[in-house]
This record gives structure tokens, C-alpha cells and sequence, in this order.
């Protein structure tokens, strides 16, 4: 251990509980984008990523793409025009997974990167401190690896995708847990 969380200055730790909240609130969000998007289940990750048959054939996806400008024009929605654009299936083209890729692969490697720091200041065995930051990374790398799998090879690879999904609120949820509780758990003797 680096450094040790457990008797931090109270500043620290507020510090790692306000940033460990964050990230589970983003998580949180991101989840019920998934589910609004993607789905959970292979099938239904095969079914937003993989090449269909419309998408062969040069037919766009139907998912709203923003302008190619930077004009914006706003104008009244009813709520069935918002409801018709989230029916059906989304699929992602390969220039919108280009996109996801290229923002949300750096911000994942900066989250599994601060929730690293703060795995190195818990009081863990070496071998779990290395298996926890692993999956910190591997997480998001087994997400988008299923993802342009099941784009150019087949729809099968989207259980990568899922296992990745679920890896990293796993690693998440571990790191936050044993963060919380050696933190703030109230030790007897222990002056805060």
C-alpha cells in the first residue's frame, strides 16, 4: 500500500467519497442509457452492433445523428415524436462506434486510472490490488472489443461486450465498498 486511506486526513477521504460518487452516478446513467440503447443481453447487444442486413445494403441506421454543422434550430416536440425515436432496435453504424470509441475509451482508462489511485491507498494484498486495477482496464477494453467484434466479425462476441458492461460495475462496486468501509467504518480508539 502507496499510501493509506484508512488514516487519511479527513479531507482525503472526503475527497475519494465525493469522487467515488461521481462515478457512481455516471455509472448509474450509463446503465440506463444501456438499457435504453443497447440492452443487457447478447442478443440484444448483437442486435444494436452487429451488421444487419438493411446496413449491407447501404440503408442508414435510424438512430439521430447530430448535424454535420454547428447551426442548431429548435422547434416544439410532442411527446409521441419522442417516443417514436426510441422505437424499435437502435443499431450503431461503424463511424458512430469510431466516435464512441475515440471519447469513451480515454475517459474509461482516466476512471480505471483514479479508482487505480485509490485501490493503491486500500488495505488489500498485493496480489487483489493488482487483480482489482486489471479489471479496472480489462473491463472496458472486453466492452469495446465486443463491440467492434460483433461489427466485423460476428454476433457471437457480444457476450464480450456484456461481460465487459458488467465487469466494470463490478470492479466499481468493489473498490467503492472496500473504499466506504475502510474509510468510514468507525475503528475503536480511532480519533478522527
Amino acid at each position: 500500500m502507496l499510501y493509506d486511506l484508512r488514516h487519511a486526513d479527513a479531507r482525503v477521504k472526503w475527497l475519494v467519497t465525493c469522487l467515488l460518487a461521481t462515478f457512481g452516478l455516471a455509472y448509474l446513467f450509463g446503465g440506463w442509457m444501456v438499457a435504453l440503447y443497447a440492452g443487457f443481453t447478447p442478443h440484444a447487444v448483437a442486435q444494436t452492433y452487429a451488421v444487419s442486413e438493411l446496413a449491407a445494403e447501404g440503408v442508414p441506421m435510424h438512430m439521430r445523428m447530430p448535424p454535420d454543422s454547428t447551426m442548431v434550430v429548435e422547434h416544439q416536440m410532442t411527446s409521441q415524436q419522442m417516443m417514436s425515436m426510441s422505437e424499435g432496435p437502435h443499431t450503431i453504424d461503424r463511424d458512430l462506434l469510431i466516435q464512441d470509441t475515440h471519447v469513451h475509451v480515454p475517459m474509461y482508462g482516466v476512471i480505471a486510472a483514479c479508482l487505480s489511485l485509490v485501490v493503491l491507498g486500500l488495505d488489500l494484498r498485493r496480489g487483489w490490488g493488482l487483480a482489482l486495477i486489471t479489471l479496472l482496464f480489462a473491463a472496458p477494453w472486453l466492452d469495446f472489443a465486443g463491440m467492434w467484434l460483433t461489427k466485423l466479425a460476428s454476433s457471437r462476441f457480444a457476450v464480450l461486450t456484456v461481460a465487459g458492461g458488467f465487469a466494470m460495475g463490478l470492479a466499481y462496486t468493489v473498490v467503492a465498498a472496500v473504499a466506504m468501509w475502510q474509510m468510514w467504518r468507525p475503528v475503536q480508539g480511532d480519533v478522527r
